[in-house]
């Protein structure tokens, strides 16, 4: 018997199809404009050679799991966080979780239940959009950053605002600071962001780190050198909602 998670996040939608005791697949893919034609292509690459009989509940979560009509169950992102990283992990007590539009803080009880949590959603500042955007004004695809800022000083970046940022950056690179420095700096200011979201939440024992941003080596690097303390880092740390989602859907 299996259950599917599917998280349709902002940026990407990604899935899992769990048989209780590991990960027997994943898919991640863009949301694009229809998050529920992203999430049904999902479920198909998913149940592909398994019979639907085998499937004991379909979960969705995340921004568009509104739109899944034809999941059995609808749970909260942060829950399915939660629940995905105990999975992995039963000493994590706290999650920091920077997705594509917004940033959480999730403290985890014992049991890997939620017991408290803060999310950013008011603003792009610290998110993937941030550095979609930023890393774009420097030529570079997301996915290139950490080649561009490894070991790289970083030029500081005073501001979070994405708008206001963009000009600095601009005005910046005009004044001939090598685009290297400049990834570096908007790097070290999304860890700024995120640490010092962590400070006005609660770290308790140890902390994971999830979402796209957490694939950054160099990111991971400088909130680390801040925190003085080392993170969690799942083998996939974007589909953690997809698994928490399908946890739940496997009980």
């Amino acid at each position: 018997m299996y259950s599917i998670g599917i998280d349709s996040g902002s940026v990407a939608t990604k899935g899992v199809l769990f048989d209780g005791e590991k990960i027997v697949k994943k898919v991640v893919m863009p949301t694009g404009w229809s998050p529920k034609t992203s999430s049904k292509q999902v479920l198909e690459i998913l149940l592909e050679g398994i019979l639907k009989e085998d499937i004991k509940k379909i979960v969705g979560t995340g921004y568009g799991r509104v739109s899944m009509d034809f999941v059995d169950k609808k749970v909260t992102e942060i829950t399915c966080h939660t629940k995905g990283i105990h999975f992995l992990n039963k000493n994590i007590k706290t999650i920091l979780d920077v997705g594509g539009q917004d940033s959480k803080i999730i403290n985890l009880d014992n049991e890997g239940s939620i017991a408290n949590f803060m999310m950013n959603d008011k603003c792009a500042a610290g998110t993937g959009r941030f550095l979609e955007i930023t890393s774009n004004l420097l030529g570079s695809d997301i996915q290139d950053i950490d080649s561009l800022a490894k070991d790289k000083e970083p030029v500081n970046i005073s501001s979070m605002c994405t708008v206001f940022a963009e000009s600095e950056i601009v005005s910046l690179l005009a004044q001939n600071v090598k685009k290297e420095n400049v990834a570096a700096g908007i790097l070290q200011s999304i860890a700024n962001k995120s640490v010092a979201m962590l400070n006005r939440g609660e770290i308790v024992d140890e902390i994971a780190f999830t979402g796209g941003l957490a694939k950054s080596n160099v990111l991971v690097d400088m909130i680390e050198k801040i925190l003085e303390k080392k993170l969690f880092i799942a083998e996939d740390t974007q589909i953690i909602g997809a698994l928490g989602a399908a946890v739940i859907g496997f009980k």
